[in-house]
């Protein structure tokens, strides 16, 4: 999923500001340093299932079988080879 660059900014800006609101939370630096971890963090996860969801629908289009997209059928397989990839990358 594509996600805005002021998308991004306003998820971690929430992120940061959830974060300083929970009493038992301290901040080791600056509420702008962790904003940009978060974001960083947040690129990562983003980056990360754009490359999952890519290499699942690379493997149905493998099958000798064309598979349908929208089919029960390419539903499960994407589902299995999306769970595959996720465990290839220790994200379970």
């Amino acid at each position: 999923m594509r996600i805005s660059r002021d998308k991004l900014n306003k998820l971690a800006h929430v992120v940061a500001d959830t974060l300083a609101e929970i009493p038992e939370c301290d901040f080791l630096e600056d509420r702008n340093t962790i904003r940009q971890e978060a974001r960083k963090c947040l690129e990562k996860l983003l980056t990360d299932e754009m490359r999952i969801d890519a290499a699942a629908r690379a493997k149905i289009a493998s099958q000798r079988k064309i598979i349908v997209e929208g089919s029960q059928e390419w539903a499960i397989l994407y589902r299995k080879y999306y769970e595959d990839e996720v465990k290839k990358l220790g994200i379970s």
